[in-house]
């Protein structure tokens, strides 16, 4: 039997040598953890479509979406599976503002294990602080 899983995408918005993070707000699920700017891929949507979208809602951005750089799965303790798609934003107009979270920061790739991450964002977040992407 098939599994069904639920399609999310996620940005990595760079500028300056630092990368845009989220901490998610107090009453969400996973609250006050960090993630990457992204969102749920609607139905007849294409990823690339759904993180732009997204990155309008959450963020107040006009973002160009670049190259896939991965896709993974990872399940939750007693959710429904999902399949993560990270890519790049090669750019955007508009200053980034939170509509979506407790609060943004820029950050220097290597500092971000610093932070408390979504369990779902944790690999492709060490990966990233590392140089890999």
């Amino acid at each position: 039997m098939a599994r069904e899983y639920r399609c999310v995408v996620a940005a990595v918005i760079q500028r300056d040598g630092l990368v845009l993070i989220g901490q998610r707000r107090k009453g969400d699920t996973h609250a006050l953890k960090w993630e990457f700017p992204g969102g749920k891929v609607e139905p007849r949507e294409s990823p690339a479509d759904a993180l732009q979208r997204e990155l309008e809602e959450e963020l107040c951005i006009q973002a160009r979406i670049g190259p896939e750089i991965i896709r993974y799965q990872y399940q939750y303790p007693g959710k429904r599976p999902i399949l993560l798609i990270f890519h790049r934003v090669t750019d955007f107009s508009g200053e980034p503002r939170s509509s979506a979270f407790e609060q943004i920061r820029w950050e220097q790739p290597a500092l971000l294990p610093r932070y408390s991450f979504v369990e779902g964002d944790t690999d492709f977040m060490s990966r990233l602080s590392r140089g890999e992407f």
